[in-house]
């Protein structure tokens, strides 16, 4: 008797564990299927037939679900239109007039992997394809008119822009300092240039901060990314740096100026180049570290890796180029604003077509990092004399290329009053 009980209570529990197990699977299948990433696709994306694609992610009204039979798939490698329009039917000869007249409007060859496409199909028992719907940008799409009348158009969707505020405290980087707060390297960079000729962002110190008013750009509520800098506040080492963006009187064109009316843009750049550190600064008397003799060295070391580029410092035409004993591979330009001359030593090679005459602009690759002369490692010697005296490129108060003239001064500072308050007013 006591046997059939345990075989029973086993039988029973069979029954369990596999219901469960059963019942778990399902489950589990269950949410994988109604759990699918946002950015996930099917192994074959140009052959979902009757896919349905929500309203919202339709760019061009009128195109319902409720109307048309909406399919899309992904640009794969090596894809063209030859490739993907005949899956929906669509005959070769419309192909090519649609490669071969619209060049104008758009190059159909210019479609790339990756990108997203839609077939708009007739909602009937032909379910023919009536239009190609090609996703060119966030802002744009190329519409191709498959049915009667071939034709292409590109639709542009409306950009809203905002303006957004931020600010934050420097504890590593400019850098990481932006992208904790949430805002994109693309911004970081244009603060980077936007004080070129004023900051070495190398040099930045902990507790220096920032304050930024910007403009943030949206398509159907979407961020696509950054637009102007409305304003900006940047302290380093206690000392405050404004820049705003206003329109210049002279030509019309907006400019960034600090809250004096000087241009942002200076005669010379803070630096020649993206360096990893100062390895040597100006002095009167410098042990050379090869010939250990005590001796000037008036210029800046950068130490940074063979082959970074090195640009002009401002504006000016090349007065030498070529070898020069221990200063090794080097160039020289005659600068327009006033009697400046800059020097860069121990070079590695020069840009293409830099030689002696040929006039530069500020920021101009000119030649890479070297270490040739009297040198122990890849670095830039830097130089800079003014009125054929060598002075300190730290040290150097450079005027700014074009500022608000005198007689408009007191309407500028006016002009930028109310966004310099609101600049002052972010929170760190």
């Amino acid at each position: 008797m006591s046997i059939i009980v345990v075989l029973m209570r086993r039988y029973i529990w069979n029954i369990l564990f596999w219901g469960v197990l059963i019942l778990g699977l399902m489950i589990l299948s269950r949410c994988e299927s109604t759990n699918i990433p946002e950015n996930s696709s099917p192994k074959d994306d140009s052959s979902i037939e009757g896919k349905v694609v929500e309203e919202k992610e339709t760019f061009i009204q009128g195109y319902s679900q409720k109307q048309f039979i909406i399919d899309s798939g992904i640009v794969k490698e090596n894809q063209s239109l030859g490739h993907i329009l005949p899956k929906y039917g669509v005959n070769y000869s419309t192909i090519a007039i649609l490669s071969d007249s619209f060049t104008s409007v758009f190059d159909v060859k210019k479609i790339y992997p990756n990108d997203k496409y839609y077939i708009i199909k007739s909602n009937d028992s032909l379910k023919e394809p009536i239009d190609f719907l090609y996703k060119k940008s966030a802002t744009e799409m190329v519409v191709m008119h498959l049915k009667d009348s071939v034709d292409i158009e590109i639709i542009k969707k409306p950009i809203t822009i905002e303006l957004k505020k931020s600010g934050g405290k420097i504890n590593s980087s400019l850098w990481k300092s932006f992208i904790d707060k949430g805002l994109t390297p693309a911004l970081v960079n244009k603060v980077a240039n936007l004080y070129a000729w004023t900051i070495d962002f190398f040099g930045v110190q902990e507790n220096d901060f920032f304050k930024i008013i910007y403009e943030a750009k949206y398509v159907d509520g979407k961020f696509i990314g950054v637009g102007e800098i409305k304003a900006v506040l940047f302290n380093h080492m206690g000392n405050d740096y404004y820049a705003f963006d206003y329109e210049s009187p002279i030509d019309k064109e907006n400019y960034y100026y600090n809250e004096k009316g000087q241009s942002m843009k200076k005669a010379l750049l803070s630096a020649p180049l993206e360096y990893i550190r100062i390895s040597s600064k100006f002095s009167n008397s410098r042990l050379h570290p090869i010939t250990k003799v005590y001796k000037p060295h008036h210029g800046v070391d950068y130490a940074a890796p063979t082959g970074t580029p090195v640009v002009s410092t401002g504006d000016g035409k090349i007065t030498f180029v070529g070898r020069a004993g221990g200063a090794g591979k080097m160039i020289k330009i005659k600068h327009s604003y006033g009697d400046v001359e800059t020097k860069y030593l121990h070079l590695s090679k020069y840009a293409p077509g830099i030689k002696k005459g040929v006039f530069v602009k500020q920021g101009q690759k000119i030649a890479e990092v070297g270490s040739t002369g009297l040198s122990t490692g890849p670095h830039l010697d830097y130089r800079i004399y003014i009125d054929g005296k060598a002075v300190d490129p730290l040290k150097l108060t450079v005027p700014s290329k074009d500022p608000i003239p005198d007689t408009l001064k007191t309407k500028y500072i006016k002009d930028i009053s109310e966004l310099k308050n609101s600049l002052d007013q972010i929170a760190l």
